[in-house]
């Protein structure tokens, strides 16, 4: 379900504090287009962080896991890396069809370990609103439609109170790439 309780405009809110709060830098240098490693300094643990404050925010769960890690575990061994660790046609295919121009740069053969610094805010910002569009269209423990969200950020029942309950973001990319599979028959 498509949700509209909680705005694009809050989830960079929300996501521009998560950095400045984790990386302690200045919040005008944050751009939609802002690697986070390559220009605003994050190292690996501070994904954690800041995946961990946007959670808090919005009472959902962030993927622990990249594409290329679900790629393996569901299509085999070699599917998205080769024996090198280099990203394969495939992976590109998938990589490419997920994130669409946002990562131009891609090509097989490259290292898996250069994909991290090709994550910019725009793209956390929309894998965030994608575990927020995944929103059921009834609260699973009353059976009625009444979201509500009082903070604009985190969403809950009008009826019986009980938080929102979205698909953790593991889970969303494993449904995205059976449907893709299922439609595109890449493996």
């Amino acid at each position: 379900m498509s949700q509209n309780l909680i705005t694009e405009e809050k989830v960079y809110e929300e996501l521009k504090k998560a950095i400045v709060e984790t990386l302690r830098v200045d919040e005008s240098s944050i751009t939609p287009e802002s690697s986070l490693i390559n220009d605003l300094g994050a190292e690996s643990l501070d994904f954690l962080d800041i995946n961990y404050r946007l959670e808090q925010a919005f009472g959902m769960k962030m993927a622990r896991h990249f594409v290329l890690e679900h790629i393996e575990e569901m299509f085999g061994e070699g599917t998205a890396l080769d024996e090198e660790g280099q990203l394969t046609e495939k992976a590109i295919e998938l990589l490419k069809i997920r994130f669409g121009d946002n990562m131009a740069e891609l090509k097989a053969g490259m290292d898996m370990d250069e994909i991290p610094a090709m994550v910019t805010v725009q793209s956390m910002a929309q894998g965030v609103m994608d575990i927020l569009s995944s929103l059921p269209e009834k609260c699973p423990k009353c059976g009625n439609s009444a979201w509500k969200s009082d903070d604009g950020a985190k969403v809950a029942c009008g009826s019986c109170g009980e938080s929102a309950a979205y698909a953790n973001g593991d889970d969303l990319t494993k449904a995205w790439l059976t449907t893709v599979q299922e439609e595109k028959n890449i493996f």
